[in-house]
């Protein structure tokens, strides 16, 4: 998708992008205090570029979803429009709201009304010593280990687990003092290959798995390694790309912490043998819409409506709201436009994946 729009004008008025907004990345979790919120949860792509990128993007997923889920154009289209009128409603609002008002504003499960309900069920990450009964095999003496699960998971030699321990050093250096002090009450034990999601297939993955105050206070991060953003070659700064984010790790989690309201405390960056990486808290668990929960209309009407609240936040937070809103305006036109691009590229997706499932059949 990123070369089908990047070569396309832009509107020129920039925000913070997620980069891959589609409804599946975005999604509820708990926050370090244990609320829960509903945010965007992947910046892999993340950015600075055109706020209509992510905005087609969203649209378009709503589009090919909603066939997905049974709906017929019209019902995709309705769920569009009233994604993007929220998203500019919302705009119009947050631009008017005082800056640290914003900065702390959160959209949790009491916001999103009944029919959103199951999206929040399960949310809360999963508890570090649930992770450890499914990801890790006790030992007869010494902390356990992580267990051998082919495909997605896969125990490495003692000097590919030191070479992944040795990277939490500099990882240090990029977190806060208050996330410097809680690492430093744990000690890394063990490391591991995991394979991540489709998406990311391809890269290097590991988990680390330390312990605190003992056995029962395990901490497991994900060291992802990030390549550059899939929209570099079509960004106005492309020639300055590599001065504006040296290092894809820290572009990413900074993409994160500038996007979301609560962000993980051991959100940060490293590198491991020339590679750039981005380490995070891991849970194998992931809060997240489900398409057979958007078979009933009034569930994806809304769902966009969510998903246009949270793109605006996000936008609002990192770009400059009062020009986004007076670009997006209060009529309906684009509304409209971004609708019917929404159902233009789903023909095209759907065309694209029968010549795939063709070429390998």
């Amino acid at each position: 998708m990123a070369s089908d729009l990047g070569p396309l004008a832009t509107s020129g008025v920039e925000a913070q992008l997620c980069g891959d907004a589609h409804l599946l990345n975005l999604g509820a979790y708990g926050a370090p205090d244990g609320r829960l919120v509903f945010d965007l949860d992947d910046f892999d792509e993340s950015c600075r570029g055109p706020f209509e990128w992510d905005l087609k993007r969203l649209a378009t997923s709503f589009a090919v979803a909603g066939r997905v889920a049974g709906h017929s154009d019209a019902d995709c289209i309705s769920s569009v429009r009233s994604l993007v009128r929220t998203y500019r409603e919302d705009l119009d609002r947050l631009s008017r709201m005082p800056v640290l008002e914003m900065a702390r504003l959160e959209i949790t499960p009491r916001s999103t009304g009944k029919r959103l309900a199951p999206v929040f069920t399960g949310a809360a990450r999963d508890p570090p010593a649930e992770l450890a009964k499914k990801a890790t095999v006790p030992r007869s003496a010494g902390y356990p280990r992580f267990r051998s699960a082919p495909p997605h998971q896969f125990r490495m030699k003692g000097s590919e687990v030191e070479k992944v321990l040795g990277s939490l050093a500099e990882y240090r250096t990029t977190l806060r003092p208050d996330g410097q002090q809680m690492l430093d009450a744990y000690a890394a034990v063990d490391a591991a290959f995991r394979v991540a999601g489709t998406g990311s297939i391809g890269v290097d993955n590991y988990l680390v798995l330390l312990y605190g105050s003992g056995v029962e206070d395990p901490l497991f991060l994900q060291v992802k390694e990030q390549d550059s953003s899939c929209w570099r070659p079509y960004l106005t700064n492309a020639a300055d790309y590599q001065k504006l984010y040296p290092h894809q790790g820290r572009r990413t989690a900074e993409g994160q912490l500038r996007t979301q309201t609560l962000a993980d405390p051991f959100l940060g960056w490293t590198r491991i043998g020339g590679k750039d990486f981005v380490v995070r808290q891991w849970s194998d668990h992931q809060a997240t819409i489900n398409v057979r929960m958007l078979k009933k209309r009034a569930v994806l009407e809304d769902y966009a409506r969510l998903c246009g609240q949270v793109l605006a936040k996000a936008h609002a937070r990192t770009g400059d709201g009062a020009m986004l809103s007076g670009y997006c305006g209060r009529s309906e036109r684009l509304d409209a436009a971004i609708a019917s691009f929404a159902v233009a590229y789903a023909d095209q997706t759907e065309r694209d994946y029968e010549r795939f499932c063709k070429s390998i059949s």
